[in-house]
C-alpha cells in the first residue's frame, strides 16, 4: 500500500511515499512562500513520480495560500489517478508526533497565522484525542488563558514571548509523520480556515 502525502500547510514543504507507512521517498524544506513553484517538482522527484494507492493532503489551518495549494495539487492528482483522497489536520500531526517525548498532561499545539493571531488546539497526551476543536486567537488573548508549560509549533516562540514564562518547541508538520495519525478519522479534502480568509472575491468587495 503506497500513500502520497502532500503538507504545505506552513512554511515548510513536505511531502512523501509512504509504502506501508515506511518513506520510499520524501522532501521537507522550509520554503516560505514558495509551495506554488516547488510542489509539482517535488512530487515528480519522488519514486516513481509519486504515483500511489491513495493520497493524503493537509486542510489546514495553517497559511491559506499554502492550504490551497497543497489541496488543489492534491484534488488534480486523485483525479488524474483515480485515486482516493483523505484530508488531515496540521495540528494533529504536529501533536502526534509532539507526544513521543512529550512526558506528562495534555499538548497545546500552536501554527503561525496572520492579523497577530495564532491557529492552535489541545490535546490529550497521547496526541490523538483532541480536547479543543482547532481555533484561531490573538496571541496576547491566548498568552493571558493558554497554561500548558511546553507549547508545540510554528507558533510556540510568539506564544511564549507573549506569556514570557514556559518552553517552546518550533516543529513543522513534517510528511513522513502521517502514519501516526492514519488512523483518525479522515477529513473531508476541503480548507480549513478557522477565520475569514485575507483576500476576498472581487463581488465580496464591492459596495452593495
Amino acid at each position: 500500500m503506497r500513500t502520497l502525502v502532500i503538507d504545505t500547510a506552513t512554511q515548510a514543504l513536505s511531502v512523501a511515499l509512504l509504502e506501508n507507512d515506511q518513506p520510499a521517498g520524501c522532501f521537507h524544506e522550509i520554503v516560505g512562500r514558495g509551495h506554488a513553484e516547488a510542489l509539482i517538482p517535488a512530487i515528480a522527484a519522488l519514486p516513481d513520480g509519486g504515483r500511489a494507492d491513495a493520497i493524503a493532503v493537509d486542510v489546514g489551518p495553517g497559511s491559506f495560500t499554502g492550504v490551497r495549494i497543497g489541496i488543489a495539487a492534491a484534488r488534480a492528482l486523485a483525479l488524474a489517478w483515480s485515486l482516493p483522497l483523505r484530508g488531515y489536520g496540521a495540528l494533529s500531526l504536529i501533536a502526534a508526533k509532539a507526544a513521543l517525548d512529550h512526558e506528562g498532561g495534555p499538548i497545546a499545539v500552536t501554527i503561525t497565522g496572520g492579523h497577530g493571531e495564532l491557529f492552535w488546539q489541545c490535546f490529550e497526551e497521547d496526541g490523538l484525542t483532541a480536547l479543543t476543536a482547532p481555533a484561531s486567537t490573538p496571541i496576547a488573548t491566548l498568552a493571558a488563558q493558554m497554561d500548558q508549560p511546553i507549547i508545540y509549533g510554528t507558533g510556540a516562540e510568539a506564544l511564549v514571548t507573549a506569556r514570557g514564562h514556559g518552553l517552546a518547541v518550533n516543529r513543522y508538520p513534517d510528511s513522513v509523520d502521517y502514519p501516526l495519525i492514519a488512523g483518525l478519522a479522515a477529513l473531508s479534502p476541503s480548507p480549513i480556515y478557522c477565520r475569514d480568509a485575507d483576500a476576498r472575491p472581487m463581488a465580496a468587495q464591492a459596495p452593495s
